[in-house]
């Protein structure tokens, strides 16, 4: 088989930040006869690894597919085409996908027609790519990020040449409008509000792989969520990479709290928002969460370290002080926001009294939940070429005992919910028995209760009768 190689991944490119203006378009991929004809009877499966970002990315793929004609199926050894949209945040992510791949070599065999594709932020990085070009001659599509909207001449390629395709660009990125979607869920949508980052956190690779910051425009953001309220959804969620920093990007800047605030008079029930960084983070932002009730109290508010000297290597640009500033600030306009965080345990020579300040700010603030990590080396960033003298036990000892401590925090937040009357956004039928129905409250807790399907996409008043570290059940009350 020929490889077209139209571009490949360069992280020093992807780290370019020029004055150019972002570049607003609308989508341009219009399918051909032959796809369309090609697309008759068949199936594609979507595989979706990582963050909500990838999440919104595979609703994209989905639109482009249905549009087609094709028809979804959650085997991909099922499937005629069978897409895995990747995650670069830590090697385990990519290690899964390796076996993932090693499990479509036969039905590839077996169907010389199939199209086995891989995208992603996985595949904005060299090494990895190079990885699957040499070693899964069976796939065949490879993109990356910011070319999803060049899905059907990709395919066109495939079908028509038999051709190899490969298509990355390591690029600053533009915002495509009005590409095709097909939602996961029908009542709980997420809005991308901005792509990008701009912050080169020495850890992460997502400034590479997703490139610089751009924010969408204030009254396209507004138009989706009235859409989707017209629809009949009751919950968004705005997604960014740093919605703090939104429309820091613009000629004339504007602030997240005006977006939010503006997306919050739309009316639509429910409002979330994440992922915030702390540098970025205005009080104002706090002011209008607490004016506005279908504003969910609740924040996710990464600190990665309680060490000031860990969070400087780590360039995350504020300080243990700032970070602890800010909560009080959060609680004073916000009481009882459900604070949840992320914490890297063995950043590169992370001392035991760095990591102790971890656990004594952990003890300060109190979270409800935190996403613990030990830290993952990404090949091209900073943190990966520091020297590293902590041995792996340590470090995973240490990771037990946070995990411990947050384990702690996360039962007793929960168990004072015991009593309580709270509104459920129910979206989930158990699986192992279809009189379980779950959902989540507005501080973003789980909610067990007795229900059927016919709740789905309702908002119920539930009383809580008990509580696990993660979760609480109830009982539904009459209205």
């Amino acid at each position: 088989m020929k490889t077209d190689a139209k571009s490949l991944p360069n992280l020093k490119e992807a780290a370019n930040r020029t004055k150019s203006p972002i570049q607003i378009t609308s989508a341009k991929s219009k399918p051909s006869d032959a796809l369309k004809s090609w697309a008759k009877g068949r199936k594609y499966c979507i595989y979706t690894y990582g963050c909500q970002a990838n999440v919104r990315d595979s609703e994209y793929l989905r639109g482009y597919f249905e549009n087609i004609g094709l028809t979804e199926t959650e085997e991909g050894t099922e499937a005629d085409i069978t897409i895995f949209n990747t995650c670069a945040i830590r090697e385990n992510a990519e290690t899964k996908i390796y076996g993932e791949l090693g499990r479509m070599k036969q039905p590839s065999q077996n169907n010389p027609d199939m199209i086995v594709g891989i995208c992603g932020c996985m595949m904005q990085e060299e090494k990895p790519l190079n990885f699957i070009r040499e070693h899964f001659p069976y796939v065949n599509l490879i993109f990356g990020t910011h070319n999803i909207d060049d899905i059907y001449p990709l395919m066109n390629e495939i079908i028509e040449r038999k051709n190899r395709v490969i298509s990355v660009k390591s690029i600053e990125g533009d915002v495509i409008e009005d590409m095709p979607s097909k939602r996961f869920e029908k009542y709980k949508a997420f809005v991308n509000i901005m792509y990008g980052c701009d912050k080169f956190c020495t850890y992460c690779i997502v400034p590479y792989t997703r490139g610089k910051q751009r924010s969408r425009k204030v009254e396209d953001i507004v138009k989706e969520v009235e859409e989707l309220k017209a629809k009949g959804y009751k919950e968004v969620t705005l997604l960014g990479q740093n919605v703090n920093a939104y429309g820091k990007d613009f000629e004339s800047p504007i602030t997240f709290d005006v977006l939010l605030e503006k997306v919050a008079q739309t009316g639509i029930d429910r409002v979330r928002f994440m992922t915030s960084h702390p540098f970025d983070f205005q009080e104002r932002v706090f002011e209008v969460m607490g004016n506005y009730s279908n504003i969910m109290p609740a924040l996710h508010l990464p600190l990665q370290s309680g060490s000031s000297e860990m969070l400087k290597k780590m360039n995350r640009r504020y300080d243990r002080n700032i970070y602890l500033d800010l909560v009080q600030k959060l609680r004073k306009h916000v009481p009882d926001v459900n604070l949840t965080t992320d914490i890297i345990v063995g950043f590169p020579n992370e001392t035991e009294e760095q990591f102790e300040e971890t656990l004594s700010l952990v003890r300060e603030v109190v979270y409800d939940s935190a996403f613990t990590f030990i830290f993952s080396p990404r090949p091209g960033t900073p943190a990966a070429r520091m020297k590293d003298e902590t041995p792996a036990e340590v470090k995973k000892a240490r990771f037990l005992r946070l995990k411990e401590l947050i384990d702690e925090q996360a039962t007793y937040t929960a168990s004072k919910f015991v009593g309580q009357i709270v509104e459920v956004l129910f979206d989930t039928v158990s699986k192992k028995d279809k009189t379980k129905i779950s959902g989540y409250e507005r501080h973003g807790r789980l909610v067990h209760v007795d229900g059927d399907e016919s709740l789905i996409g309702q908002i119920k008043k539930v009383k809580i009768t008990s509580s696990r570290t993660y979760s609480l059940m109830g009982e539904i009350i009459d209205d």
